[in-house]
């Protein structure tokens, strides 16, 4: 009867000591969750940091990539786009580039492309004439597109034939109008040109 009076004692306090050390255990494993969570909270800025420091290196990889064009654009910079442009079309379709000038002449729509020829069609639109300052030198007549394309009409800079030619000549003239792109050209020549202009 005593035996198991003492048992009965016991019992409680053994499952009493029981529930405590699971307690104890279960605390202490929401302790660590709960620090490994605050870790990888942590370590999240330190990864979005990386992030943007690569984005900064990439963005200044490329403005540095891009300062080369932008001095070349400097150095013309200082000339106006009409001379830049004539400077351009001499380059690329002047039939003498050891010029001593460069002349420019603007024509008017309605003008005669020959005006000694009373049968002389007229030109359509505006137009710029470039020549050197010897008849050698050669011409070019052209109108812009504004698109870095001109269309060029073969128009002699002195008309030698004999007058009057006739309408057709001049209308053929006006129909084979050729567009051409033109090239950007090296800056220095187009330095060099731009300040032979007259």
């Amino acid at each position: 009867m005593r035996r198991k009076t003492v048992l009965a004692g016991i019992l409680p306090l053994t499952m009493a000591s029981l529930l405590m050390a699971c307690s104890d255990e279960a605390g202490s494993s929401n302790e660590n969750e709960d620090n490994n969570e605050t870790t990888e909270q942590q370590e999240v800025p330190a990864a979005e940091s990386e992030d943007v420091d690569a984005e900064a290196s990439m963005d200044a990889a490329e403005d540095a990539a891009e300062q080369p064009e932008t001095k070349e654009d400097d150095a013309l910079s200082e000339y106006s786009s009409e001379d830049i442009e004539y400077a351009r079309v001499w380059r690329q379709l002047g039939a003498n580039q050891e010029i001593e000038a460069l002349y420019v002449r603007h024509i008017s729509s309605g003008e005669p492309l020959n005006p000694d020829d009373e049968t002389s069609a007229v030109y359509p639109e505006d137009v710029v004439q470039l020549s050197g300052a010897r008849l050698v030198d050669g011409s070019v007549t052209y109108s812009s597109n504004g698109d870095g394309t001109i269309n060029k009409y073969n128009v002699p800079l002195r008309w030698d034939g004999k007058n009057p030619a006739g309408r057709e000549v001049y209308t053929e003239i006006i129909d084979n109008t050729k567009t051409i792109r033109i090239n950007p050209g090296e800056d220095e020549e187009i330095i060099r040109l731009i300040n032979l202009l007259q």
